[in-house]
């Protein structure tokens, strides 16, 4: 499952805005709540499943039964989902080491 670029926006501004609601004492309910990690593991999780169907698409065109194209696309689509987490992963990495230089 490929998450695109429009899909990562949306998932972007509903975080903002879960935020922004957090920030303004808005009282978010349990069940509207963002948890960073959670979403990592389940973008960790897409990330997997995109190359699980890449590789089952290779099979199948090893195999006689698929389309070159099918495969093509679904590494595009893995290949871009993995460089997306691992931007997100810099950024992330980037932001803690600028909080450690902070004075205190």
């Amino acid at each position: 499952m490929a998450v695109d670029p429009l899909s990562g926006a949306k998932a972007y501004l509903e975080a903002a805005r879960a935020a922004q609601r957090a920030g303004a004492g808005g009282g978010a309910e349990a069940g509207d709540s963002v948890d960073f990690g959670q979403l990592v593991q389940n973008t960790l999780q897409q990330a997997e499943q995109s190359v699980r169907v890449a590789e089952q698409q290779s099979t199948a065109v090893v195999a006689g039964r698929g389309d070159i194209v099918d495969v093509v696309t679904a590494i595009a689509a893995a290949e871009t989902q993995l460089e997306t987490v691992m931007a997100v992963r810099d950024q992330v990495i980037g932001a803690y080491q600028e909080i450690l230089r902070m004075p205190i």
